[in-house]
């Protein structure tokens, strides 16, 4: 049976000592991704993109698991949220984006393994679908906690990210399916 996960794919099967690694290292990577903004007026976090990653190339168990290292790094107050926030963003108003980030780690994986996510434009399909999903939890919580209307959700929680988010999607597609292309050229 052929690898459906890029990181199964390139380290064979994974012991638990090889799946601690990625873990752990993907939600340092993640954590670095983060401190980076971009865009004006709105500044747009790369987060998205490094979570596409991670849950592409892992695959879903271990993506997810991969983001809720990242959030108990953030809990044991460690800077590694947007703006180098730490354990207050789990209760700050885009706290239902972090927690929707397992979900949206897991689905990507998800997608990969149940072969939706197979060459670049299924693959940005699938990421800008999942980007969508984040939005449930993430403008919940501040339509619970702040009592944000549907309006200013959308005008400021969800209509400036929408094209970063498809943009994040083609990317995260484009490396993940450059990554399959270069394991084939080493495979010969």
């Amino acid at each position: 049976m052929q690898d459906t996960v890029l990181s199964k794919a390139i380290l064979g099967h994974e012991g638990l000592i090889r799946k601690l690694g990625l873990v752990l290292g993907g939600a340092l990577f993640i954590s670095l991704v983060a401190q980076a903004s971009v865009g004006w007026p709105v500044p747009m976090s790369l987060q998205g993109l490094a979570i596409l990653l991670v849950g592409f190339t892992f695959g879903s168990r271990l993506g997810a698991a991969t983001l809720v290292t990242y959030l108990a790094y953030g809990a044991m107050g460690f800077p590694v949220f947007s703006n180098g926030m730490a354990a207050t963003a789990l209760v700050g108003p885009t706290a239902g984006f972090l927690y929707g980030f397992v979900g949206m780690a897991f689905l990507a994986g998800l997608a990969v393994e149940k072969g939706l996510a197979k060459g670049v434009v299924s693959t940005a399909i699938c990421g800008a679908l999942i980007s969508l999903l984040l939005y449930i939890p993430g403008l919940a919580w501040p339509a619970a906690a702040l009592g944000k209307t549907l309006p200013e959700l959308w005008s400021g929680w969800m209509a400036p990210f929408l094209l970063g988010d498809a943009i994040k999607a083609v990317i995260a597609a484009m490396v993940v399916w450059g990554g399959w292309q270069a394991l084939k050229v080493r495979k010969g």
